[in-house]
């Protein structure tokens, strides 16, 4: 488990998603990555 950021284009992705990243050229101080595709979602418990 690796915590990067990670630019998500459309605003899908929650914390604790799992997700496919791509390295890009950087788009910010600190990302170098984009999101491909969202492989699993995060399981919301209790709320």
């Amino acid at each position: 488990k690796t915590v990067v950021h990670a630019h998500d284009e459309q605003n899908v992705c929650k914390v604790g998603d799992k997700v496919e990243i791509m390295e890009t050229r950087p788009l910010s101080k600190m990302k170098r990555w984009r999101i491909v595709r969202v492989l699993e979602q995060a399981t919301v418990v209790g709320a």
